[in-house]
C-alpha cells in the first residue's frame, strides 16, 4: 500500500502511485491466480480437500460449483489469504501470498482483490459514494480523484442520483450494484465473488451478472465465482466442481453446442510450469 497521498497540485498527465502499481496481468504475462498442490485440513487425517492445482488467466471467468459444505467458500478463503492453507501455494499476480504476513497480505489484497459477497457488506453510516472509494482510499488515491471516479462509474450504471444516498434508502438490487462497484472500482486483478446473485431477484440478477462479466472483460481480471446458480455459472467460460476433495472441470457448451474445455469430470491435472514471480 502506498504510504503517502497524492495531492491536487500534481499535473493531470502523471500518473498517481494507484495507477503506477496498477498492472494487468496481461502486461506483466503471469497467470492471475495460481493454486499448486493446495490442501485444508481442519484436524489430522480429515481432508476438506487436497492436492488442488488451478490456473486461472487475465479476462478469464470460472464459475465453482459444488455442494454444501464442500468446501468452496472456504477454498475463497484461502485464495484470499484469509484462512491459511494447510499445505500447497496460492500465487497471485505473481506473489507468493501463502508465504505473506498478515499486514503484506492484507495490502495484497486491497491492491490486487476485489470481494463481492451474498451479502453486501455496506457501511450504513456512509454514503454510497463512500463506500464504493473504499478500495481507492485503501491504495492511496486522493479525495478529488476518488470521488471523480465513483461519480463516473455510478452515472454509466444511472446511479449518479444516489450518489449522497445511505444504503439503507436503496432497494436490494441497488445495494448490490453499489457492492459489485466497490468491488470492481479500483480494477482488481482478482475478482472472488461468493453467491454473488444469492440475495437478488432474476432482474437484478442479470443486471449484477452484466456488470461483473463486462467489466472483467474490460479490464482483463480474472474471475473465480462461488454459486449454486446455473444462470450464474453459464455467465464464465470455464466451469469447475468441488468434489470428492477435488476440483473437476467440466467443459463449457457454447451456443452453437461445440463443448470446449476439458472431458467431462476430468480432474484438474498438475501445472508443468513451476509458479514464480516476484514474492
Amino acid at each position: 500500500m502506498p504510504s503517502t497521498r497524492h495531492t491536487n497540485n500534481s499535473s493531470p498527465n502523471t500518473p498517481s502511485a494507484y495507477q503506477m502499481h496498477h498492472k494487468s496481468a496481461k502486461e506483466t504475462g503471469l497467470a492471475v491466480l495460481r493454486l499448486q498442490q493446495l490442501g485444508k485440513s481442519f484436524r489430522p487425517q480429515h481432508w476438506l480437500f487436497r492436492d488442488l492445482n488451478l490456473s486461472v488467466d487475465a479476462g478469464q471467468a470460472v464459475s465453482l460449483q459444488g455442494e454444501s459444505g464442500s468446501g468452496k467458500s472456504t477454498l475463497l478463503n484461502l485464495v484470499a489469504g484469509i484462512e491459511p492453507a494447510s499445505e500447497g501455494e496460492v500465487w497471485i499476480a505473481g506473489q507468493a501470498i501463502h508465504r505473506l504476513g498478515d499486514q503484506a497480505a492484507a495490502q495484497l489484497r486491497a491492491r490486487h482483490i476485489g470481494f463481492i459477497f451474498q451479502a453486501f457488506h455496506l457501511l450504513p453510516n456512509l454514503p454510497v459514494w463512500r463506500n464504493i472509494a473504499l478500495p481507492l482510499f485503501l491504495n492511496g488515491c486522493d479525495y478529488t480523484s476518488a470521488r471523480s471516479q465513483v461519480k463516473k462509474a455510478l452515472t454509466a450504471l444511472g446511479m449518479a442520483e444516489f450518489e449522497g444516498a445511505l444504503p439503507a434508502d436503496l432497494s436490494g438490487g441497488e445495494q448490490q450494484r453499489v457492492a459489485l462497484l466497490r468491488a470492481l472500482v479500483h480494477q482488481p486483478k482478482l475478482v472472488l465473488a461468493d453467491e454473488p446473485t444469492g440475495n437478488l431477484d432474476p432482474e437484478s440478477a442479470l443486471q449484477a451478472l452484466t456488470l461483473i462479466i463486462e467489466s472483467v472483460h474490460a479490464t482483463g481480471a480474472a474471475l473465480l465465482m462461488v454459486t449454486h446458480s446455473e444462470q450464474a455459472a453459464s455467465f464464465c467460460s470455464r466451469h469447475l466442481y468441488l468434489q470428492g476433495g477435488g476440483l473437476v472441470e467440466r467443459p463449457n457448451e457454447r451456443p452453437n453446442g461445440q463443448p470446449s474445455g476439458r472431458p467431462n469430470g476430468r480432474p484438474i491435472e498438475r501445472p508443468n510450469e513451476q509458479a514464480g514471480g516476484e514474492s
